[in-house]
């Protein structure tokens, strides 16, 4: 029996580990192999968020921008990277775990999978705590051996977040920047604006001024202030393409607070669906 372990890990305790077989570190960041070719923390593996995180399809408007891929699919990537039910998993990325760390940590988490950890501070906060770095690319030297059946954590799927727009039972938390939130720009999206009835939680106020998650208990304070006693499951997290949302499941969670569904669709597929959307006006923001 595995012992529980935080969410987080910090740079020094990753610098600290004495490094063992089943201790897997990935390399999530965004962008081209080759950056991570170039220069990476060293050991890590590479995965790629638009190949092996999601199964992207020619029409957004079913599962948006960054859809997951089936529970099958994703066990395949975790034996290629040599990740068994006792590895140690730890990854990160460059932007304090709000690109593809958090969505591979949700994943992990959504398969059974207990250890798992997202790097606090991201690569730059390790190299800066000592942690070596190493140019090429790195092959597991082992191959893992994964099953799983199904997604096991909450998701939510158009339909229900239909309902819940129009339900003050539930609560929608979107996690874009504000700005983007009231619709008064959309850089990736068709169309600017949210979902009428969520709230908006921007991921950047998980972390404090140094890009580091705020304590737990900070966080616990925050989210207990948002969701006032609603269940779990009346809760529901978006971004715009479902990876970012991780972020802030990732937060609840370090929090000590029960997981809420993912609505991994997002604001790219609710904006490709002509269905209401709000703007500015009608925003419901939580401070």
């Amino acid at each position: 029996m595995q012992d529980k372990i935080p969410p987080i890990i910090q740079p020094h305790d990753l610098v600290s580990l004495t490094p063992t077989h089943n201790i897997v570190l990935v390399d999530a960041r965004a962008g081209a192999k080759e950056k991570y070719a170039g220069k990476h923390l060293k050991g890590a593996l590479f995965v790629d968020l638009e190949t092996q995180l999601a199964d992207i399809q020619a029409n957004a408007a079913q599962g948006g921008r960054h859809p997951l891929p089936t529970v099958h699919r994703f066990t395949q990537i975790l034996e290629q990277l040599g990740i068994s039910p006792d590895s140690r998993v730890i990854v990160y990325d460059d932007k304090n775990g709000a690109n593809a760390a958090a969505r591979f940590w949700w994943m992990l988490k959504s398969v059974g999978h207990s250890w798992v950890q997202v790097l606090d501070g991201g690569m730059e906060a390790a190299i800066k705590a000592g942690f070596s770095t190493e140019s090429g690319v790195e092959k597991s030297m082992v191959q893992g051996d994964y099953k799983a059946d199904n997604w096991i954590l909450p998701l939510s799927n158009l339909e229900e977040v239909i309902k819940a727009s129009n339900d003050d039972d539930f609560i929608i938390i979107d996690v874009r920047d504000k700005y983007r939130y009231d619709g008064v720009s959309e850089p990736i999206d068709l169309i600017a604006g949210h979902i009428p009835n969520a709230i908006n939680i921007p991921f950047s106020e998980n972390l404090d001024s140094q890009g580091f998650f705020l304590p737990p208990g900070e966080l616990k304070k925050k989210y207990d202030k948002a969701l006032t006693q609603k269940k779990s499951e009346n809760v529901m997290v978006h971004c715009g393409s479902g990876v970012t949302a991780c972020h802030t499941l990732l937060a609840m969670d370090y929090a000590g607070l029960d997981m809420p569904k993912l609505y991994v669709g997002s604001w790219s597929e609710w904006s490709r669906n002509d269905l209401p959307i709000a703007t500015e006006l009608e925003s419901k923001v939580i401070k």
